[in-house]
């Protein structure tokens, strides 16, 4: 019912009816009949300014409340409601001042005590804050917004348990408080009580099913559960709601990312940045998905816009950083971790990268301080416990190795993120904990990927194609092992293929391959799901993986599935702990059959040695004096060739009590580093061996590197990590190599090798035979000359370097692979007949 034409008292009573139906326009009108009718009318002004507040039109309210002071100076709840205003316009200050007059002229008045508070809230002012709620709720305990704001404080605090309480009392005085539950959901996601926030947001909605916020909130918490399908509905229905939602479309790309689904991720951060242009998260967010996409230039690009809005923004620093480290442009990637910890000194993940980028650059020092400071900082940070061994063993810094190698074990069999696989093959000879480090890898790293379609069964091919992947495509250990093969393979049986997604060196290596591939494919700026679409669409039966968990590898390749048949092969000496790896490539030595089940690929029995040689590869004619090399002229001298970081203590107690037992013995190693040099001359003096026994051998060319290993007289071999290339070169330059078998792969290579080269009584199975065999052969000058002898004789028909003969072994394994998948059956262990 309208209110009388000449009653300014109904005509402001109808007003506050519009109001309280959020009618705010009709009430304007209502109003503005009853100021014409009375327009001293105090009341009237302040309700008038209460319905332009709630418009959003502030100036105009806070007029509206001067005039209502005006005729009424002590109007309490004027007063007060212009604080509102002020709030609404940021004018803390001047808000503060309202509040303090309505409590001047109203002390007992608990909703301008709350909404003080709220105002020292937004002021950072949190302990004044909660003293002024304090105050309304000893004015009145039944208050819920202000136990609701007082939790909305402590969550600032951080005081989560706190806040809490204050919800449930709030909740208590009113159950339908949505705005309680949605708050109650933020502390305890706060607490990391998922489930329970899920609950309380749930609450909400059923309460008022129309907010955006809680909807994006809880799409934020499905995130983390990642019940990601469950989020981007949830963050679906926010947009739904709020269709400008900048945050609710940069969160829901967030999703897809992890669901790889990178570019309808794209399309998402798009939409945010066309609500918020200056969204300096969105940029962020869009550079990583380009680089998972491996745009690289387009994510550096992002990466500026960000930086450019927010240039103190360390994510981006270090995502730029980990873009620059992929184009391999490491000493700008340094300078961009290195700005993302002077931003934010407590960045983990900044120093882990910054220690990646530093080894790169064969800072090794530098590395092993970066990822110290990243362990300070978080002990518990995914993979970071075996970067830091890792970097340490390659200094040869031993310092508390041993307990630290303890809890690594330990973490990892807890199933703990505490390693990445590949550090693990020095460090823990055991099947068992090393395919544990590979299936938490293998099941963190794709954890909410999408695969692509299931493959469809392949028609038989006339040749079976199969794809080599790798990064090595150049001169590099692994490709110096696998060149002969690539050209001994039956053209006619098998059509070959390489997809290479290292850099394009153009060395001589490169240019021998690349003509004994039907197609070269250089997939470089391709994403995983990219290459193996590629891989489907050129029908490839059977797809080698070359690198495994070694640097560069590119495992979510195989995890989309690139062919119906996947192999792993010779890059990684172990298990992939992958469900999508359905063969590796070994030997009876190398795995035992009883050792098996500690493998999840099916093994492929070779009949000899699983490595192949290169019987190509070139030997310098030059004959090096001992002089030259920097050894004694006299003495015999043990070497090895091997990595630093493959050096264990318990290997270097084993060398040092040789040379004590050996006099005028020497030990001839690489000088990978300068640090790890010195670290092993201490620890030899330590052991009271003269330092000048250590001698180190500078970097050179491989065909001189073969050439000076005839200046040695027996290369000693590291466990649990053996020489694998480097034990073939020793073989190949006419060098007995004595090994100490293990249990796992990485640990019984040498064996391998020196089975197939005619040596196994260099194989020796424990640390006390296998320095008394050591001792023995450099005590006995004619035995040792008898196994030269037998090498050098043998070299060229023993099978592991007769290249055409692996070449058949390998495609009659390949054959036997294909032949099962044809016949619908499913992979099973191999056996070749010699």
């Amino acid at each position: 019912m309208a209110a009388k034409p000449d009653d300014a008292a109904a005509h402001n009573n109808y007003g506050n009816a519009l109001n309280d139906l959020k009618r705010f326009a009709d009430a304007l009108d209502s109003y503005g009949r009853a100021l014409r009718i009375k327009p001293d009318y105090a009341e009237v002004y302040y309700n008038r300014g209460n319905a332009l507040r709630e418009l959003r039109r502030f100036e105009d309210a806070l007029e509206s409340y001067a005039r209502a002071l005006q005729i009424k100076p002590n109007y309490a709840e004027a007063h007060c409601n212009r604080g509102l205003t002020l709030q609404a316009l940021r004018r803390f200050e001047d808000a503060l001042e309202s509040y303090a007059r309505a409590l001047q002229i109203k002390p007992d008045y608990a909703e301008a005590y709350n909404n003080q508070g709220n105002t020292l809230r937004d002021l950072e002012r949190f302990e004044d804050a909660l003293v002024s709620f304090a105050r309304a709720l000893q004015i009145r305990p039944d208050l819920a917004e202000v136990y609701n704001n007082r939790g909305n404080v402590l969550q600032e605090l951080e005081r989560f348990d706190d806040a809490l309480d204050s919800y449930e009392r709030a909740l208590q005085i009113k159950p339908d408080y949505a705005e309680a539950y949605y708050n109650r959901g933020n502390a305890e996601r706060g607490l990391g009580r998922l489930d329970a926030a899920l609950d309380s947001y749930t609450r909400a909605l059923q309460i008022r099913p129309d907010q955006a916020e809680v909807h994006y909130h809880r799409g934020n918490v499905l995130q983390e559960l990642e019940r990601f399908d469950a989020a981007l509905a949830s963050y679906g229905r926010a947009l739904q709601i709020k269709p400008d939602y900048a945050e609710a479309y940069n969160n829901r790309g967030n999703t897809l990312r992890k669901l790889e689904r990178f570019e309808d991720a794209l399309g998402n951060y798009g939409r945010a940045l066309h609500i918020k242009p200056d969204y300096a998260e969105a940029y962020n967010n869009r550079g990583n998905v380009l680089r998972d996409l491996r745009r690289f230039e387009d994510a550096l690009h992002s990466y500026a816009c960000a930086l450019r809005i927010k240039p103190d923004f360390a994510e981006v620093y270090s995502n730029r950083g980990a873009t620059l480290q992929a184009l391999q442009r490491f000493e700008e990637a340094l300078d961009s971790f290195t700005a993302a910890v002077q931003v934010r000194p407590d960045f983990v993940e900044a120093y882990c990268n910054r220690g990646n980028a530093l080894q790169e650059l064969e800072r090794f020092e530098d590395a092993l301080d970066s990822f110290t400071r990243a362990l300070e900082i978080s002990p518990d940070c995914a993979w970071l416990l075996g970067m830091w061994l890792h970097a340490k063993m390659r200094l040869c810094d031993w310092s508390d190795i041993e307990a630290r190698i303890s809890e690594l074990a330990a973490k990892i069999q807890q199933g703990r993120k505490a390693t990445p696989p590949f550090p693990v093959l020095a460090l823990l000879d055991c099947l068992s904990l090393q395919r544990r480090a590979a299936q938490t890898w293998v099941s963190d790293a794709h954890a909410a990927s999408q695969l692509l379609p299931p493959l469809s069964k392949l028609r038989r091919h006339e040749r079976i194609r199969v794809g080599y992947y790798s990064a090595d495509y150049h001169c590099h250990a692994t490709t110096y092992l696998m060149a002969g093969l690539f050209e001994a393979h039956d053209k006619r049986r098998f059509e070959l293929l390489a997809f290479s997604y290292g850099p394009d060196e153009r060395d001589d290596m490169r240019t021998r391959l690349v003509p004994e591939f039907a197609r070269f494919l250089d997939v470089r700026t391709k994403s995983d799901a990219e290459i193996a679409r590629i891989s489907r669409e050129l029908e490839i039966d059977i797809a080698v993986d070359l690198k495994g968990f070694t640097r560069n590898s590119r495992s979510g390749i195989f995890f989309c599935r690139a062919a119906p048949i996947q192999v792993s092969y010779l890059g990684y000496p172990g298990t992939t702990g992958a469900p999508y790896i359905d063969y590796l490539i070994a030997d009876q030595t190398l795995i035992p059959q009883q050792c098996c089940r500690q493998y999840s690929e099916h093994i492929v029995y070779l009949p000899h040695s699983y490595q192949v040689n290169d019987r190509k590869r070139r030997i310098a004619d030059k004959e090096f004096a001992r002089a030259e090399l920097g050894l004694p002229s006299t003495g015999f001298i043990f070497c090895c060739f091997n990595q630093h970081y493959k050096i264990t203590p318990q290997t270097f107690d084993g060398w040092m009590r040789i040379l004590r037992q050996v006099k005028g013995s020497v030990l001839w190693l690489l000088e990978d580093n300068e640090t790890a040099a010195n670290n092993l001359r201490r620890e030899a003096q330590a052991r009271d061996v003269d330092v000048r026994r250590l001698i180190f051998a500078r970097r050179v060319p491989l065909p001189e590197h073969l050439a000076r290993h005839r200046a040695a007289d027996l290369f000693l071999d590291t466990l649990p990590c053996n020489a694998h290339t480097a034990a073939s070169d020793a073989l190949w330059a006419g060098l007995p190599v004595l090994t100490n078998r293990g249990e796992s792969f990485a640990a019984r290579v040498a064996a391998s090798l020196l089975e197939a080269v005619g040596l196994p009584e260099l194989v020796t199975t424990t640390q006390q035979q296998y320095e008394a065999t050591a001792i023995k052969l450099a005590g006995n000058p004619r035995r040792l000359m008898q196994l030269k002898n037998r090498l050098h004789a043998r070299r060229l028909t023993t099978p592991l370097f007769e290249t055409g003969q692996f070449t058949r072994h390998l495609e009659d394994a390949y054959t036997q692979m294909y032949e099962r998948y044809q016949a619908s059956l499913s992979p099973d262990h191999i056996y070749v007949a010699p």
